[in-house]
């Protein structure tokens, strides 16, 4: 296996990195391909060209007594062996898996670690997110695209040049008309490239859409729904809708493209045809022989192909990858949060107060201000729960408090420290989230789980977290227990019920050594007395832990030590379940009104 030390780097991106790239990571795949692809397989042609016409003249001068038939041997031997690489080339698809391989296993990491280290706020931007999925989309494929691109026009100068100069030295002028006339074909080529690339941009934004409607038609997830609602003819024309308008940007730039082409290259045709019957004088005239003129007219005519579609496929295809090179630059100069890809830090201790002074915070691109001058105080070892409208600024406390933004006004303390001063090792050291949007990892169980503190997996001994959360009776009912994979996706797999995979998620936190646990709203899908039921057995797995609930429900409130109301972007109130009720305020209304949620 192949160490990865390659890094997506902020600078500019040449079309000559299509190279670079690939031989810093598989020289030796790299210098082969380039000999065998590029060099030798583009004289090939041409040396059969003379192949070809030594063994015409030879057989000729054989039948007409003014030759031995033993010199027929050597040209045979010629055309045999030309014949047999074009089979040994099949050995070249090796090299180009090999490289391949190497690519993937360096080029694609690079490219995920680099996503892995952006600064959060490239993560919500639309325009920066599109940036980011043009680019990560089958990168090893668009490099290992742009570098055989490249070989390939190596090859063809240099196959289109050895047929010129054969010509040069029989119809001087030939090689000069077919060149001028082929240079409008490549800068079109050049053009429509550029244009097409453009277009797969614009065409993207409406096969993603169409994409996520082909998902919710035919996914499992959906079943259900889609059987009760009836709603697949709906969401078909809508599939339709978007898939065609891709498929017409796509086809209308296609047509465009090959009418300027197959328009232009009709003339290559013409001249190509034109060279072809001016050799018949010097035949006539005995100048070149009828191999040579049989062998002329072949590669000639061969050129008109070569011009026409492969050169100018390639160079559309070279304008088509400087594009994606010009995307690889603005995504290696987006910027990165420090230590976002460390390990959490194993040195960390719970702290003893954690300290937010008026902070005020917006969005990165929107004036909407979400936090107001919020300021509030937690300590260890107590269970607090945030609670407040959706869109309140419970969430967005959370993003501040893991260093996912520090674009905030205000200071963060963590005893007595500005959590800038912070690390992102030791911020993830101190911190376990459950998300609302909790993810559903198709893996065994244990491993699931183990997500929750990397350092120590694979983990066998989970058993508590399981008891606690009463997973333990659906594990022993597994067929490997712990190991049984979840999902659908392994022929042995068993599915979880919604219930079960929240509990997964919760599990996965709990297994981390971190001090404080935040429950983002993990149970927004479950009913309000589920719900509350599952923040007990959480309170009691994490006992003598630092816990966050952040909930606009308020069933689980009243087992929290403090009750923070979120709104209009500060701490409207603050207390214990008693207190705020007492007051009479926001939270004792939100409670009256969902009172008879958990009747």
């Amino acid at each position: 296996m192949l160490k990865n030390t390659m890094q997506i780097e902020n600078r500019s991106y040449k079309m000559l990195d299509f190279v670079k790239i690939p031989l810093s990571i598989s020289p030796g795949m790299v210098i082969l391909q380039v000999l065998f692809d590029g060099i030798i397989s583009s004289l090939v042609p041409t040396f059969q060209v003379l192949a070809t016409a030594s063994f015409i003249d030879t057989a000729i001068r054989i039948f007409q007594g003014q030759a031995e038939k033993s010199q027929i041997v050597l040209p045979v031997l010629w055309v045999l062996l030309f014949v047999s690489y074009n089979y040994l080339m099949v050995l070249l698809g090796l090299v180009r898996e090999k490289l391949n391989l190497n690519l993937t296993e360096a080029f694609r990491a690079a490219v995920t670690e680099k996503r892995a280290r952006l600064e959060y706020r490239h993560v919500e931007n639309n325009e920066t997110w599109d940036l980011v999925e043009r680019v990560g989309k089958e990168p090893v494929e668009q490099i290992g695209k742009g570098f055989r691109n490249l070989v390939i026009t190596v090859g063809l100068v240099i196959r289109i040049g050895s047929v010129l100069m054969i010509l040069l030295f029989r119809v001087w002028w030939a090689p000069f008309v077919i060149v001028a006339f082929s240079i409008p074909l490549l800068m079109l080529a050049a053009k429509t490239g550029k244009l097409s690339y453009e277009a797969a941009k614009e065409a993207a934004k409406h096969t993603r859409r169409a994409t996520y409607y082909q998902d919710v038609l035919t996914g499992r997830d959906y079943v259900e729904e889609r059987a009760l609602f009836g709603y697949s003819s709906e969401l078909n024309e809508r599939y339709k809708a978007r898939f065609l308008t891709a498929y017409g940007i796509n086809m209308k730039m296609q047509c465009s493209r090959y009418m300027k082409m197959s328009s232009s290259g009709m003339i290559t045709v013409l001249v190509a045809v034109l060279v072809a019957g001016v050799l018949l004088a010097p035949l006539g005239s005995g100048q070149i022989s009828i191999g040579m003129f049989m062998g002329l007219v072949t590669a000639t005519l061969g050129l008109v192909p070569i011009i026409v579609f492969d050169l100018t496929n390639v160079t559309n295809d070279m304008a088509n990858g400087r594009e994606y090179m010009r995307d690889l630059t603005a995504f290696g100069r987006l910027s990165e949060t420090p230590g976002a890809t460390d390990l959490p830090s194993n040195l960390m201790v719970e702290p003893n107060c954690i300290e937010l002074r008026d902070v005020s915070f917006a969005y990165p691109g929107t004036d909407v201000m979400i936090l107001k001058g919020l300021s509030l105080k937690l300590f260890s070892k107590r269970l607090y729960a945030f609670v407040g409208v959706n869109g309140a600024g419970k969430t967005t406390i959370t993003k501040l408090l893991t260093g996912l933004y520090d674009n905030y006004a205000g200071e963060i303390l963590i005893d007595g420290r500005n959590i800038r001063d912070f690390s992102q090792a030791e911020l993830k050291s101190l911190f376990s989230i459950v998300y609302q949007d909790f993810a559903k990892y198709q893996v065994p169980m244990v491993d699931s789980i183990g997500l929750g503190d990397v350092r120590d997996m694979p983990m066998e001994n989970i058993d508590g977290p399981l008891k606690v959360l009463g997973l333990d009776k659906a594990v022993s009912k597994m067929r490997s227990g712990i190991k049984t994979p979840l999902g659908r996706i392994n022929e042995d797999g068993i599915d979880l019920s919604g219930g079960q995979w929240q509990k997964v998620a919760i599990a996965r936190s709990l297994v981390s050594h971190a001090p404080i646990h935040i429950l983002d709203e993990p149970t927004a899908a479950l009913d309000p007395v589920a719900e509350s039921e599952l923040y007990e057995l959480f309170r009691k797995a994490s006992k003598d832990k630092s816990t966050i609930l952040i909930t606009h429900r308020l069933g689980a409130t009243r087992i929290a030590d403090e009750v923070f109301v979120i709104a209009d972007g500060r701490v409207a109130e603050q207390g214990t379940h008693k207190e705020l009720m007492d007051k009479g305020g926001i939270y004792a209304e939100m409670f009256e009104a969902q009172r008879g949620w958990y009747a």
